[in-house]
């Protein structure tokens, strides 16, 4: 069974948290590296604009802080690739790490 769940984690000492709360090789790390300006380009709930505008605070990557993962398992760079490509990156990943 696999799971894949998204979540915007900012913070490394949560993601170690999760780590910590499953087995080894059980907690797989991706880490959909995207530009700011991809993902404000791609955001359909304009949450971004309105963090800008100050209408939302702490917002990650705006007016709180992102720490990028230092060791993902997998690391997919989204430089404004199609989803599909990024998907197949992923599939690719997950069977070289024999994960699937």
């Amino acid at each position: 069974l696999i799971v894949l769940t998204a979540f915007i984690s900012p913070f490394r000492a949560e993601r170690t948290l999760v780590r910590s709360l499953l087995g080894e090789g059980e907690f797989v790390e991706v880490f959909v590296d995207a530009p700011l300006a991809v993902c404000e380009e791609r955001d359909p709930k304009g949450l971004y604009k309105k963090a800008r505008a100050g209408e939302i605070r702490n917002f990650t990557g705006i007016d709180s802080a992102y720490e990028a993962p230092e060791q993902p398992e997998i690391h997919l760079l989204n430089a404004g690739k199609p989803v599909a490509a990024l998907v197949d990156e992923l599939l690719t990943a997950l069977r070289q790490g024999n994960y699937l």
